[in-house]
């Protein structure tokens, strides 16, 4: 039995395939949660409102001190907007992944890997949650007022400009590529959720301030071991005009689309050895 179902969950899972029913499911999601309007305008402000208190104790702090790390006000609200951003447009795409554990738990994974079509695509876009467009919205709206506060601090060049969406956008994938991976432990491990969590929603606070404050341990393993530096730390620090950490070569700025290449690349392994390895559980 678990055999036919890993061998149906398999089908079509080419990535055309994969974004086709990834796009069919999640809008199926959107047109029921469009049906309630004002229910949906409710949880998206809440979803708003929610996040930016994570932002108003960035507020609170610099209403007391002039610096952080050696860091502006400015500064740090850019390292803030940039990783907000890219962790909730990941967090929009890949947030279902959370309930993976459960799925694995009750058995109701049984019934998405019996479709013939991609696993991974089902169980992401599956209650595809369009309130969480609150996390980005409130995300990229901290990054246009940092970059305001920052148009007379920073030297900008056609480089540093580029960089600002390409380090957005190579987050939101190194972020997702953590979501899966988090997902596919699951299939092991089965009830260990807040430790994908602590990579994923820990990652995003760590990255929301600036790696001064940290040990350097700390920092060298968020470059080495899980890549998380490479989000907005070591692209954002280009930007700024600040050196690398030490340690870290100058040209890891540049190296956040072959990080998120090699993240995709670690998570698609790692999925496809959870589901071959999946027992149902009967039920």
């Amino acid at each position: 039995m678990a055999e036919r179902l890993r061998t149906a969950g398999a089908h079509g899972s080419g990535a055309v395939e994969v974004l086709r029913t990834y796009r069919l499911v999640a809008a199926m999601w959107i047109r029921s949660t469009m049906t309630y309007r004002a229910s949906f305008a409710l949880t998206l402000v809440t979803s708003f409102c929610v996040t930016f208190f994570d932002f108003v104790v960035i507020l609170l702090m610099f209403g007391q001190v002039q610096g952080l790390g050696g860091f502006s006000f400015a500064e740090v609200a850019f390292l803030y907007g940039t990783t907000g951003t890219a962790f909730g447009l990941a967090d929009l795409a890949l947030g279902s992944l959370q309930r993976m554990g459960r799925r694995i738990r009750d058995g109701s994974l049984d019934v998405f890997l019996l479709r013939p079509v991609p696993l991974l695509a089902q169980v992401a876009a599956d209650k595809f949650a369009l309130r969480r467009l609150g996390r980005v919205l409130q995300g990229l709206m901290v990054l246009m007022w940092s970059l305001v506060l920052l148009r007379h601090e920073v030297a900008w060049s056609w480089g540093t400009a580029l960089m600002v969406p390409a380090m957005v956008a190579c987050g939101a994938v190194i972020f997702m590529a953590v979501m899966v991976l988090g997902a596919s432990a699951q299939f092991w491990l089965q009830d260990a959720a807040e430790v994908a969590n602590s990579f994923t929603y820990g990652g995003n606070t760590l990255l929301q301030y600036p790696p001064t404050i940290f040990a350097q341990d700390l920092v060298k393993g968020v470059v080495f071991v899980v890549p998380l530096a490479f989000v907005n730390w070591l692209p954002a620090l280009y930007v700024l005009g600040r050196p690398a950490p030490a340690g870290v070569p100058s040209w890891a700025a540049f190296a956040s689309p072959l990080v998120a290449l090699v993240c995709c690349a670690v998570a698609g392994l790692a999925w496809r050895a959870g589901v071959r390895s999946y027992r149902s559980t009967g039920s």
